[in-house]
C-alpha cells in the first residue's frame, strides 16, 4: 500500500518507518530542506531507541522515501497521513500546520484520498477538515471522492517503535463507513490481539486522545499529591506506590512520584482540554489541580534547595544528572531540568550538568548562559559542587558509586527528583538526601520547620 506522511517530527518519523517495515510504500513529505537532506542519508535529529536502524534499513530497501516535494507526496499515496505539530500557542492550540496540509491535498489531488490525521487536534476540528475538502474540491469542479479519519498516536517517548509495532488499541474516528475496509487492511500487521481497532465517531476520537493524556498526567499529580502527604505524615511514598499498584485496578503504571511530568503531550492536552472546556462554558476543576499540581512539583526541586542553603544560592554550584523531561530521549520539551536551572540561575547560583542524549538539545536553547557547564560524564559534574541534584531517572544513574560522589561533592548533599536512592543508606554513609515524599529523606524537615 502507498502512503504518504507529512511531517518528519516525532510522530511523522516513527508512523514512516513503522509502516515501511510492514511493507508499505512510504513518501515522507517535510519542508525542512536540510532536514530532509540529512533523512536521506539516515541522519536523524532525535533520539529513539531503535528508529535511526529502521529508517536506514527501509532507505536501503528503498521502501522510504524523504521529500520537500509536496505535490509528489499528494499523487503518492492513498493514505495522506497528517503528522504536523500541534503546538500550544499564546492559550490556544495552534492547528495552522494541519490545516495547511488539509488544503494542499485538497487544492491538488486528483483522485481518492484517506486523509488521515495523526496530530492531536481540538475536539470537532475533524468536522471542520471535511467541510473545508468539501468545499474546496466543489471550488474546483472536481468530483471526487475522499474520506477524513483521526487516528490518533498513543507512542510513548523512548519506546515509541514497540508501541506503534504492538498497540493495545487503535482508535479511528470517522464519519462513514466507507474507508474501514483499508484501514483494516494497513493496520492488520500491527492487531496481535482481538477487536484492537476501535471505530467511532470524530469527537469521541478526538476526545478519547485528550482523555488518555490527561488520565495519565492525573495519575503522575496524584502520585505527586500522596508524597507530599507522605512527607507530612512522616510515611515513605515508595512503599506506599508498591502497596497501591499491586492493586488491579490502579495498576503499577504511572504512579511514580518525581519532580513534575514534561515532554510535548502532557502539559499541551491537559491545557488544552481546560482551554477548549471553557470555551463551551465547563470548568474542569480536575484537570486544572492536575496542572497546578505539576507546576508546584516542578519547583519542588528549587524549594528543597532554597531551604538547605537557607536560601543563600549565590555562586553556589550545583551538579545536575539528567536533563531530558523523561529517560531514553533527547526530549526537553517542558523538562523539569529547565524550570530547575532557571530558577537556579536567577539567585545566582551556577550548574554543572550530564545527559546521556540531551547535551545538544540544551546547549542550542541555552547557548549563551555562562553559568551552565555542560559535562563529558556524570562524575566531572561534581567537581567544586556544593550539591548534587537528580532530575530524570537514566539507568546510568541508579548505582553511582557514592565514595566518588562524597569524595568530590563540597557538601555530601543529594536532591533526588526521581526517588533513584535508599534515604536510610545513604543517611547512613553520611549524606543528607532530599527525597520526594521519603520517610527517612531530609524533606520532611522542611515540612516540620
Amino acid at each position: 500500500m502507498k502512503v504518504t506522511v507529512f511531517g518528519a517530527g516525532y510522530v511523522g518519523l516513527v508512523q514512516s518507518a513503522v509502516l515501511a517495515e510492514i511493507g508499505c510504500q512510504v513518501v515522507c513529505v517535510e519542508n525542512n530542506l536540510n532536514k530532509v537532506l540529512k533523512l536521506q542519508k539516515g541522519i536523524i535529529h532525535l533520539y529513539e531507541p531503535g528508529l535511526v536502524q529502521l529508517i536506514q534499513k527501509n532507505l536501503r530497501k528503498n521502501k522510504l522515501t524523504f521529500t520537500t516535494n509536496l505535490k509528489f507526496g499528494i499523487k503518492h499515496g492513498l493514505i495522506q497521513c497528517i503528522a504536523v505539530g500541534t503546538p500550544l500557542k499564546n492559550n490556544r492550540i495552534d492547528i495552522s500546520a494541519v490545516y495547511n496540509v488539509v488544503v494542499k491535498i485538497a487544492k491538488n489531488m486528483e483522485n481518492h484520498k484517506i486523509i488521515l490525521k495523526k496530530s492531536t487536534v481540538p475536539i470537532g476540528t475533524s468536522e471542520k477538515i471535511f467541510s473545508l475538502v468539501k468545499k474546496i474540491l466543489k471550488n474546483r469542479n472536481k468530483n471526487l471522492t475522499f474520506d477524513i479519519v483521526f487516528n490518533p498516536e498513543f507512542l510513548k517517548e523512548g519506546t515509541a517503535i514497540s508501541d506503534c509495532m504492538h498497540p493495545e488499541r487503535i482508535i479511528f474516528g470517522i464519519n462513514n463507513i466507507n474507508s474501514i475496509n483499508i484501514l483494516k487492511k494497513l493496520y492488520k500487521p500491527f492487531c496481535h490481539k482481538k477487536n484492537s481497532m476501535i471505530f467511532m465517531d470524530f469527537r469521541s476520537a478526538e476526545l478519547t486522545k485528550y482523555a488518555a493524556n490527561c488520565m495519565l498526567a492525573t495519575k503522575i499529580s496524584f502520585m505527586n499529591e500522596m508524597a507530599n502527604l507522605a512527607e507530612i505524615f512522616g510515611a515513605d511514598i515508595e512503599k506506599i506506590r508498591q502497596g497501591i499498584g499491586s492493586d488491579s485496578r490502579i495498576g503499577k503504571s504511572y504512579i511514580y512520584p518525581g519532580c513534575g511530568y514534561g515532554g510535548s503531550c502532557f502539559p499541551k492536552d491537559v491545557r488544552g482540554l481546560i482551554l477548549k472546556s471553557k470555551e463551551f462554558g465547563y470548568e474542569p476543576k480536575l484537570l486544572h489541580a492536575v496542572e497546578e499540581i505539576n507546576i508546584m512539583q516542578k519547583n519542588k526541586l528549587f524549594k528543597l534547595i532554597q531551604f538547605h542553603f537557607r536560601n543563600d544560592l549565590y555562586k553556589k554550584t550545583f551538579a545536575l544528572w539528567g536533563l531530558s523531561f523523561k529517560p531514553n530521549t533527547n526530549d526537553i520539551r517542558e523538562a523539569s531540568s529547565c524550570m530547575l536551572m532557571e530558577s537556579l540561575w536567577n539567585c545566582g547560583a551556577k550548574v554543572q550538568a550530564f545527559d546521556p542524549k540531551a547535551m545538544q538539545e540544551i546547549s542550542l536553547v541555552y547557548k549563551n548562559n555562562n553559568n551552565l557547564k555542560l559535562m563529558h560524564n556524570k562524575e566531572s559534574t561534581l567537581e567544586h559542587a556544593d550539591a548534587l541534584i537528580i532530575c530524570t531517572e537514566w539507568k546510568q544513574f541508579y548505582f553511582p558509586d557514592f565514595k566518588i560522589i562524597k569524595s568530590k561533592l563540597k557538601h555530601p548533599v543529594i536532591f533526588d527528583g526521581r526517588n533513584l536512592y535508599n534515604p536510610k543508606y545513604l543517611k547512613n554513609n553520611g549524606f543528607l538526601y532530599y527525597g520526594i515524599g521519603r520517610g527517612e529523606s531530609c524533606s520532611r524537615l522542611k515540612v516540620k520547620s
